[in-house]
């Protein structure tokens, strides 16, 4: 398991579950790419006593779906010793052999059962679910040495079907492990074991454009500088990832066209829309498949929820996963994008413009790294943005964190490649959004002002405002 960067808490979980004396069934999920199926196959290496594999509905004819998913599982049954050569009717059936293979193999010792993609299993109208019902409620669960792992990246499905079933699988689950994608140390770590030189600095900007998924880091060439490897990965003619937007999609959703709907709208607006904005404005009708849009996109991490600092009734939707900001704002609609888009444009103003607002974004995703500098890793918090008109001007506030401690801290973000200096226009505007913000809190509250930038604040006669500083180095 040298190969794996983090995940110490799921590696251990999972080798203590390996290690129980009773049946276990565990569910592992987290967006696509993140490392679910690696990780199981480094922990357990050539412990699995079956494993299989469900097929990507993406591109696959649905009149065959069915019938190509049953033979695939026998072809799995067959590469783990099962004799049989005719393919299963039903999934009642595939799962019968299953249990015939697993009873054939048992000496006593731990077997472990590792079915991927579980999801992509439960096609239209196959009475999948019952069927692993059956076998878990019906045999697996009544054997003390199974270790029934499932993963999925559909992770709406595996909410509803597994985590919170309410009929067979109700609360049958032992232990359930959703897997995010790296943090930023992570990152730097991933790049390290793989001898590769990354400044922390270009550690963020891929981490703006890729959002911390081992698969897309997997995919950077070793002696390309950052801008070399985004091109490469993204825009080169044959880019691995040029129709990952689509794929990742299809892959998830059965209504996959809605669900891009939505995102397309929220990647114009950093504040995000409310519920009822994003229906008028995708004329996705009213009911429970806009629910469902809305809930399979926040459970997959491409969006999450957020009310206003001071309104709790308005709860908005942002889009806040790293590669579909970036996908959308420099590749959809590209027939031909420019295969050295990336280099070319480095240090242009379009994309210093564009990593400001990626970089709000990291810092979202690091809040628990910024709460660790300020000292308040322990106290109860919660971090909205807010958009205010003063008399003046209206105001964007990139980060509010309301402290239980009767303190705020206004963030302010900045992405520089050197230490930022506040002159005395930006001087005057920070402290009347200082003022704007008092004049809307009750008086026992504080406000504090932070500077979250890369390299630091420079002193000069305007940074005695700013009550703390975090610099790039403490988010990792």
């Amino acid at each position: 398991m040298k190969n794996i960067i983090g995940r110490k808490k799921e590696i251990e979980e999972l080798e203590r579950l390996y290690n129980a004396e009773n049946a276990e069934f565990v569910a592992v999920y987290g967006r696509r790419r993140v490392g679910k199926t690696y990780l199981i196959k480094e922990v357990f290496k050539d412990r699995f006593a079956f494993w299989h594999t469900g097929l990507s509905p993406y591109d696959h004819d649905k009149k065959f779906l069915l019938r190509d998913q049953l033979q695939a599982f026998l072809y799995s049954l067959q590469d783990f010793g099962y004799e049989g050569q005719a393919c299963p009717k039903s999934w009642l059936e595939a799962f019968r052999w299953l249990e015939k293979l697993l009873a054939s193999k048992d000496d006593g010792s731990r077997q472990v059962v590792f079915i991927d993609e579980l999801p992509w299993m439960d096609t239209a109208r196959s009475r999948f679910i019952p069927a692993f019902e059956h076998f878990w409620n019906g045999w697996a669960s009544k054997r003390d040495n199974i270790l029934l792992i499932v993963c999925g990246s559909a992770t709406s499905w595996m909410e509803d079907n597994l985590i919170n079933n309410k009929g067979g699988l109700y609360n049958r689950l032992t232990r359930e492990i959703k897997l995010c994608p790296f943090t930023l140390a992570e990152c730097e770590a991933y790049f390290r074991n793989k001898e590769m030189n990354v400044s922390r600095y270009d550690v963020a900007q891929t981490y703006m454009v890729f959002g911390g998924v081992p698969h897309y880091l997997s995919l950077f060439e070793k002696g390309y500088s950052t801008a070399q490897n985004i091109d490469l990965v993204l825009f080169d003619g044959n880019a691995k990832l040029r129709n990952e937007f689509d794929r990742l999609f299809g892959s998830l959703f059965k209504n996959a066209d809605d669900h891009k709907k939505v995102v397309r709208l929220l990647a114009g607006r950093r504040s995000g829309y409310t519920r009822k904005e994003i229906l008028e404005l995708t004329a996705i009708k009213d009911g429970g498949g806009a629910s469902e849009i809305l809930k399979g996109l926040k459970e997959s991490d491409f969006i999450t929820s957020y009310y206003p600092f001071g309104d709790r009734k308005a709860e908005h939707y942002r889009l806040t996963d790293h590669f579909c900001m970036a996908y959308l704002q420099f590749l959809d609609g590209k027939d031909k994008p420019d295969p050295q888009f990336w280099q070319k444009n480095n240090a242009s103003s379009r994309l210093n413009a564009w990593r400001g607002f990626a970089f709000e974004e990291l810092c979202f995703a690091h809040v628990a790294q910024i709460k660790q500098k300020l000292g308040i890793a322990s106290v109860s918090t919660t971090e909205s943005s807010w958009v205010v008109e003063s008399r003046e001007r209206k105001h964007q506030i990139d980060l509010l964190i309301d402290r239980a401690d009767n303190v705020i801290n206004l963030c302010e973000i900045k992405f520089y490649g050197k230490s930022f200096s506040i002159d005395a226009k930006y001087g005057a505007e920070l402290r009347e959004r200082v003022q704007t913000l008092m004049d809307k809190v009750p008086q026992k509250k504080s406000i504090h002002l932070t500077l979250i930038a890369a390299y630091g604040l420079k002193p000069n006669e305007n940074s005695g405002q700013v009550q703390s500083v975090v610099s790039l180095d403490d988010l990792f």
